[in-house]
């Protein structure tokens, strides 16, 4: 029975992780170094909360009982010392993760499963620096993850089979969506997703055509949501990087290498919504789109 769930990370995925846990009844604290980025943690989830209020999605009592059930805090062994189950939400590091993982593994008790929302670093290898790999698990959630769905669980080499079937069925507790994958680079979400980003980097390299237009071409012509350069602005353009570089380095592949373009832009810390530019510029929030000067 999981109960208990720790959440490491108080950014953007770690506080929506610890949303939708905390909505759905469980016990949740919130981990971070910073005690700042905690609080500014529990201010983004009321305000995610009361969104939910005006459109009737859930009432002031749930709102209340839903702050209720989180924890703050900043010592690591503490946060996590009665968990049944810990997320790891930080950085997208394999170093900082596989540091977390070791101690992680040293704090939680013997029965807890580890699971990771990494979106591109191998959970095998994760899994190697504990002593109980059989019980680490990826559970990689889009963001924003009150909103979103799915959830992509990734069984490492050692997973076992009941730790699998128990993450599945606690994401479906969640109201969301499991789609279940094997671990090698990228998954299942970014394999696919990071070539298409990437191919429309490059086709902007190239003069193909300019970033409205091959924006607009992929939501008119492919029916999706949101074009790859808008996108790629989301998620960060310094996360993009990273993980063509994981595909690139894991598949010894030339199709996976990062473009030019991407790289400069990264270089030049032009990361999107997080910098306030990037393919577009965000001085006046996210609704409206602006092409970069640059791209003009």
């Amino acid at each position: 029975m999981i109960k208990n769930v720790s959440v490491i990370g108080a950014g953007t995925m770690g506080n929506g992780i610890a949303h939708v846990f905390a909505q759905t009844g469980y016990n949740v604290v919130l981990i971070d170094v910073a005690a700042a980025q905690l609080d500014k943690a529990l201010q983004t989830i009321e305000k995610n909360l009361d969104r939910q209020l005006v459109k009737g999605m859930i009432t002031e009592q749930q709102k209340q009982e839903t702050l209720q059930q989180i924890a703050l805090e900043t010592d690591l062994q503490k946060g996590v010392a009665g968990a049944d189950l810990v997320v790891e939400a930080a950085t997208e590091n394999e170093a900082i993760k596989l540091e977390l993982f070791r101690k992680i593994d040293g704090a939680a008790p013997q029965h807890c499963i580890l699971a990771t929302n990494t979106s591109s670093i191998s959970v095998t290898k994760i899994a190697s620096v504990t002593s109980r790999p059989a019980q680490v698990i990826g559970m990689h959630f889009m963001n924003p993850v009150p909103v979103m769905k799915l959830v992509e669980v990734i069984n490492g080499y050692a997973t076992g089979t009941a730790v699998s079937a128990t993450i599945v069925d606690l994401s479906k507790a969640l109201g969301k969506i499991p789609a279940l994958a094997n671990d090698y680079p990228g998954f299942i979400a970014n394999r696919i997703l990071m070539p298409m980003i990437n191919e429309a980097v490059y086709s902007l390299y190239e003069g193909v055509a300019g970033v409205e237009a091959i924006d607009t071409i992929m939501k008119l012509g492919m029916a999706h949501p949101m074009g790859p350069l808008q996108l790629a602005d989301f998620i960060g353009l310094d996360v993009c990087l990273s993980i063509l570089n994981v595909l690139h380095k894991g598949f010894g592949n030339p199709k996976y290498a990062p473009c030019p373009l991407l790289v400069n832009m990264v270089a030049s810390n032009r990361l999107g919504v997080k910098s306030g530019e990037g393919f577009y510029t965000y001085a006046h929030g996210t609704k409206d789109l602006v092409v970069s000067e640059k791209f003009r």
